[in-house]
């Protein structure tokens, strides 16, 4: 189909299941992930995730996440800084630790163990910001902390990678290529927050002199993506600079117009697309060849967040309530886990059969999230 109609065929999906699903009591999210599995491989086969749809979803997610940095609560996110941190850092050992030991007593060896607990570690927060953003639980305690714990998670998850890498090709991990790794990710916000808010701001007020319809906007999004590009740089996700970029964004007096127009046009095409590809990604196909042990690693990745993330709010002063939601809400993989699962493909580590447990992980995760959150935020 051309890429043109395939564009159309998303959009009239996304805004009529999302409508659906609004309609049954659930966020709309759901509803356009499930009608891209509908449309996808896994059921009519009418859309392929080619190069053109990818491109709009791409953009989908950075500005999703652009949205939500301008949607932050600056001083909210500074209170709960170290309740991020904390509940980052055991969101990343808990699942690692069971995935490692659960894939030990299936029989893989030590270092598929390794690999197979490393997937598990990260985070993909685009599904998850869509729902809280739909709910108006972003600006919340909670769904700041779930987007600070992302952002860590990422850095996190950039570490485990490199001594998975290290250990998988040279037996041993360098200290000196963690420090690097320290020194740059350090490097990219020291630079964002000192040099870029600065630079942001003269840049917009540079855009409002171009006597042109809506060179505001256009400048605002052109920071993000360099954002986006920059934080990529720095082996970090774009979707990371992208949240930077609208917190940067969100302390200058242009705030509420790019906000209003950003959502007009992230909402009229580019994050519709984006919540539907995800459905057209998820072959569900998969799930009738996976054996037992999937079912376990997908079940430990949703205990590990919701233990690991539930136990770091909790020792913050979270609510037993409110840690249930930071946990769930940290549930989703997607991106970063799929990377790994590669990594380890082309690093020899996993087979074709091992490499398929982590994707049905991503597609479990990804379709039991939209569920658990609304049964967590109905425990209110």
């Amino acid at each position: 189909m051309d890429v043109f109609l395939e564009l159309a065929l998303i959009l009239i999906v996304a805004k009529l299941f999302g409508y659906l699903s609004v309609r049954l009591g659930f966020p709309g999210a759901l509803g356009q992930l499930f009608g891209g599995i509908i449309i996808g491989p896994s059921v009519l086969n009418l859309v392929s995730y080619d190069e053109g749809v990818k491109l709009v979803a791409e953009l989908g997610v950075v500005l999703l996440l652009f949205l939500a940095g301008l949607e932050t609560d600056v001083e909210e996110f500074k209170r709960v800084g170290v309740s991020a941190f904390i509940v980052a850092a055991l969101g990343v050992i808990t699942p690692f630790v069971l995935g490692y030991l659960a894939a030990l007593a299936w029989g893989y060896s030590n270092i598929e163990a390794l690999f197979l607990g490393g997937v598990l570690t990260a985070t993909s927060v685009g599904l998850t910001t869509s729902i809280l953003m739909e709910m108006k639980k972003l600006r919340t305690r909670v769904g700041t902390t779930i987007l600070g714990a992302a952002v860590i998670d990422d850095v996190l998850g950039i570490i485990v990678l490199t001594i998975l890498v290290a250990i998988s090709t040279k037996g041993s991990v360098r200290a000196m290529d963690l420090l690097i790794i320290l020194g740059e990710v350090g490097l990219f916000f020291i630079i964002s927050l000192l040099l870029g808010s600065p630079a942001v701001k003269e840049a917009l007020q540079l855009s409002e002199r171009i006597n042109l319809p809506e060179t505001i906007s256009a400048a605002a999004i052109a920071i993000t993506l360099i954002f986006a590009y920059i934080a990529e740089q720095f082996q970090l996700a774009g979707i990371t600079g992208a949240y930077l970029a609208g917190i940067i964004t969100a302390g200058t007096p242009e705030v509420k117009e790019i906000t209003n127009k950003t959502t007009t046009i992230g909402y009229s095409l580019f994050i519709p697309v984006f919540l539907v590809s995800i459905g057209i990604e998820t072959d569900v196909r998969i799930l009738e060849h996976v054996g037992t042990f999937a079912l376990i690693y997908a079940t430990v990745a949703i205990i590990g967040k919701i233990v690991g993330c539930g136990i770091g709010a909790l020792v913050t002063k979270f609510k037993p309530v409110e840690s249930l939601q930071v946990g769930v809400g940290m549930i989703p993989r997607m991106e970063v886990a799929l990377i790994m699962a590669n990594i380890g493909l082309d690093e020899g580590v996993f087979n074709s059969g091992t490499f398929s447990i982590p994707v049905s992980m991503v597609i479990i995760t990804t379709l039991v999230t939209p569920f658990l959150l609304k049964w967590a935020f109905s425990r209110e």
